[in-house]
């Protein structure tokens, strides 16, 4: 009877063991994604988000890139919020599907051509671009256009409007944050490209020898799809609109922070993935729970005035609202 009553004692503290593992990951500073500490990083906030709904506290350490991976490989990480994925990696790490994707943007003063689909066709010109952020080989090995690295897109974003460059790469997320909050200061002052100049979608990956990696993997998959559907993803990433496909039904649809969904259908919203997109003319609209076919057939009550993710003062509290 003792070792019953022991057997029964002891299974709701395994539980609540399992249920409060810590994982210990390592990514380096790359803004809006990672950043220091104190610093808005978007995907940081959505992976940790993701493994506290499986039951794992997420221990982070910032570095630089190279130090990552070698810890990684070393054992002494984990695995990383923030990465790529690569032949070589998957060798040794499980990784989830894609919860984000850094793309990357062309954009110049009011009145430039951004129409150009690479580096080589701006040949000569000055590209602002952000010290050490992960941009990809082809960008830094590309010898048409002059690269002038900066510190910040603040920094950039005054090289350019004070004709220190001609052009500047920005990471979608951010021109979602500006056409948002400062559409106006947008509409006066910048032309903004309208496809992506690079596209790296952004994974949260394990390494293979950890105890009950895929496990941790197919939860974190399941919680990323949840939080898509139940606004969690807007709640952090501070947007209004966000498109995906939330029902896993190969259409995408248009998914709401709130229940104020403005008084005409979404001029901008920001895409989770390009993958695929939305048929002209046959949006869909996730809201409160319900899938509309149309944005004739969204109820009337949804359509007011629009309250902004962040705070009533339409700006955001993330830090990317930029000086113009």
């Amino acid at each position: 009877m003792k070792k019953l009553l022991l057997l029964f004692l002891t299974i709701p503290c395994l539980f609540m063991y399992s249920q409060n593992q810590n994982i210990n990951l390592a990514a380096d500073i790359w803004p809006p994604f990672s950043n220091i500490e104190g610093e808005k990083g978007f995907a940081l906030e959505l992976v940790k988000e993701a493994l506290e709904r499986g039951g794992f506290q997420m221990e982070l350490t910032i570095a630089g890139f190279d130090p990552v991976m070698e810890g990684i490989i070393s054992g002494t990480f984990q695995g990383s919020p923030t990465l790529w994925k690569t032949e070589d990696r998957e060798n040794y790490l499980l990784y989830s599907e894609p919860y984000l994707e850094n793309r990357l943007i062309l954009v110049g003063r009011k009145g430039s051509d951004v129409s150009a689909k690479s580096l080589s066709e701006l040949k000569d010109k000055r590209i602002a671009i952000i010290s050490g952020y992960a941009y990809g080989s082809s960008v830094y090995t590309n010898l048409d256009a002059v690269l002038i690295p900066g510190k910040s897109d603040q920094g950039n974003l005054e090289k350019l409007l004070t004709f220190k460059t001609d052009y500047m790469l920005v990471d979608e997320l951010l021109i979602s944050y500006l056409l948002t909050y400062q559409l106006n200061d947008v509409s006066r002052f910048l032309e903004i490209g309208k496809e992506a100049f690079m596209i790296q979608p952004l994974h949260f990956a394990i390494l293979k020898n950890i105890p009950n990696a895929q496990k941790i993997i197919d939860d974190f998959n399941s919680n990323i799809n949840e939080m898509m559907s139940d606004g969690t993803y807007n709640q952090i990433l501070e947007l209004n609109w966000i498109q995906s496909d939330i029902d896993g039904d190969g259409i995408l649809e248009l998914v709401l922070h709130g229940d104020s969904a403005g008084r005409n259908a979404p001029a901008s919203y920001y895409k989770l993935m390009t993958e695929t997109a939305m048929t002209e003319g046959n949006e869909r609209y996730y809201i409160n729970g319900e899938i509309y076919n149309g944005w004739e057939v969204v109820p009337a009550k949804y359509k007011t005035d629009i309250i902004k993710a962040a705070n009533m003062n339409n700006s955001p509290s993330s830090g990317l609202k930029l000086k113009f």
